[in-house]
């Protein structure tokens, strides 16, 4: 069970078995060392912490990241503890940290909690749940076929820059209603700040895009998920409107590496390679195997305790964040099984009031882009072994820098 706690005249308002008090040192989840081998860095963890681990997300900036499944659960379920608005935490937070632009206080639903939270949550639930998922369908076929016919007669590409990302990039601009020119602004706004590089101007690059397509929306209306968000009875500014697509375009990273990762485990896994290429598994089953091993967004979902709260024995600190491992917390041998066919049972699209509220399309969007590729190109091999590959490091993400393959030159499919 969790409880509040509230500290004592002079303490220091933590409790032996705190990450912070025990001088544990703490793991870094921005080296390249972590982001080349995450699962052995999950069980060093467990074996060192249990199922609370003193972290760093980038230099100086510490956490707790939660590697136990059902800590997790309560934890996401427990919002009144667990609040998701980071503003006590940032206050001492420099304005040039490499992951503030990701964590910082936003008007949206990712980033708020009680009414303002629900407020933010039933504009975005009712804008995604309007999607025409036939249409998307048709939408990420014309988005695909072009993409391929771009590469297929060389016989080699990188699936991450020449397919998984563009297609990822116009799926979310496709339902967002979003011109290619405003577009390619946000794109590179986007992977400025989920990589933190020049992430204070990622950010700044970011608004000033979402704000030209939301004068775009109120002058022209569409048929788009931004038009469904000016003309909710939310009545969203301006400024809440930016913020709800800053949210939505941060789709286009965890997207990205789904495609990548699952395409990867189809590739070079037996189980699956021949499998779902013949017929008896389902691209499906890969999605959900790689959502359990290893999920696009491997350490997010954060949230600020208003209190020291006690977990798992461990005293997490007010206001520091406590950040979820999808990928930990679903390979926990408290859970996990060897076979995770048809199991959804993972935390990689969270649980409780912060759950994405775009699970279909994102569904829909990987399964059809990796069954459109693979329709096209069948015989799809890696160039390089899967040891060989290079993960991009980072606290939040599970992706890769490249995915090279080879296969026979085809001819460019008809559109």
């Amino acid at each position: 069970m969790s409880r509040e706690f509230v500290p004592p005249a002079n303490s220091l308002g933590a409790h032996h078995g705190s990450p912070v008090e025990t001088g544990a040192e703490r793991v870094s989840l921005y080296s390249a060392e972590f982001a080349a081998d995450p699962h052995r860095a999950y069980r060093d963890m467990r074996d060192r912490y249990g199922s609370m681990v003193p972290v760093e997300l980038a230099p100086g900036v510490p956490a707790t990241l939660v590697i136990g499944y059902h800590a997790a659960v309560r934890i996401l379920h427990d919002p009144a503890h667990f609040p998701a608005d980071p503003r006590v935490w940032q206050a001492n937070i420099p304005a040039d940290c490499p992951v503030l632009p990701v964590l910082e206080w936003r008007p949206n639903a990712l980033r708020s909690a009680g009414n303002e939270h629900l407020r933010y949550r039933q504009a975005n639930t009712a804008s995604i749940n309007a999607v025409d998922l036939h249409a998307l369908h048709r939408t990420v076929e014309r988005i695909a076929v072009p993409l391929i016919n771009s590469f297929c007669a060389a016989g080699t590409a990188d699936l991450v820059t020449r397919y998984a990302l563009p297609l990822a990039f116009e799926a979310i601009n496709a339902m967002l209603g979003c011109p290619p020119d405003i577009g390619q602004q946000v794109a590179a706004a986007t992977a400025a700040v989920f990589d933190g590089i020049d992430a204070e101007e990622g950010n700044r690059m970011l608004s000033e895009a979402l704000l030209r397509l939301v004068e775009l929306k109120r002058a022209e209306p569409g048929v788009d998920i931004t038009t469904r968000l000016l003309q909710h009875p939310a009545n969203l500014d301006d400024a809440e409107l930016i913020h709800q697509l800053v949210v939505l375009y941060g789709g286009i990273e965890p997207l990205r590496n789904l495609i990548i990762n699952s395409l990867v485990l189809i590739l070079t896994d037996d189980r699956f390679g021949g499998h779902v290429l013949g017929g008896s598994l389902s691209t499906r089953d890969a999605l959900d195997e790689v959502l359990f091993t290893d999920p696009p967004m491997a350490n997010f979902s954060v949230s600020y305790p208003r209190q020291p709260i006690l977990i798992d024995n461990v005293w997490l600190p007010a206001h520091q964040p406590v950040v979820i491992s999808m990928a930990g917390c679903n390979n926990d041998p408290a859970i996990s099984a060897a076979d995770h066919s048809g199991n959804r049972s993972h935390l990689a699209w969270g649980l409780g009031p912060h759950a994405c509220p775009a699970r279909s399309p994102a569904y829909l969007i990987v399964q059809d882009a990796i069954d459109q590729l693979l329709d096209a190109l069948p015989e799809l091999q890696p160039a390089v072994a899967v040891e060989e590959l290079s993960w991009r490091p980072g606290p939040f993400h599970r992706a890769l820098a490249a995915l090279p393959v080879v296969f026979p030159p085809t001819p460019p499919w008809d559109s």
